[in-house]
């Protein structure tokens, strides 16, 4: 009886080895990008708008500024001081991408869930100019990069 139950074991044993993947057949997932920034600390009820349908960067007012222009979705109507917020990097990204998160603050009390267009629009006054080449902006359900107007020559 003891040997009918060691060999029992001993083929259970062997039937569950053979049922396993060897590691070198595994195929590993690709590592996600690492993001170099991190977002700013947002007010209390800001949160980021759903998606972004068209971004744009055009010239600003002064040569050391740019104008941020975004359309997109939030999550209802009421939402108000739509706002950029450039993410903080510890040295220039290396591609000349710099990333800014679309925020807007959501109404107080109870909102229909039913998704809104707003309009954002803002200068980005002292704008890394030596090492901005496109802005990607981040929303919860996308992100859409524009690329920033090349510097008039002057005279």
């Amino acid at each position: 009886m003891r040997m009918l139950v060691i060999a029992t074991g001993l083929a259970a044993a062997m039937g569950l080895a053979a049922c396993q993947q060897s590691h070198s057949d595994a195929t590993e997932a690709p590592a996600p990008k690492k993001d170099l920034g991190r977002s700013q600390v947002m007010y209390q009820g800001q949160e980021p708008v759903l998606k972004i349908d068209t971004a744009v960067v055009e010239p600003g007012k002064t040569p050391d500024s740019v104008v941020l222009k975004v359309t997109g979705d939030v999550p209802g109507p009421g939402y108000s001081d739509a706002a950029f917020l450039p993410r903080i990097y510890p040295a220039p990204p290396p591609d000349g991408v710099y990333e800014v998160d679309v925020v807007a603050t959501k109404p107080a009390g109870a909102m229909v869930a039913q998704p809104t267009q707003i309009e954002v629009a803002h200068a980005w006054p002292n704008y890394p100019a030596a090492h901005l080449k496109a802005v990607r902006f981040m929303a919860k359900g996308n992100q859409v990069m524009a690329t920033v107007p090349a510097a008039k020559p002057a005279g």
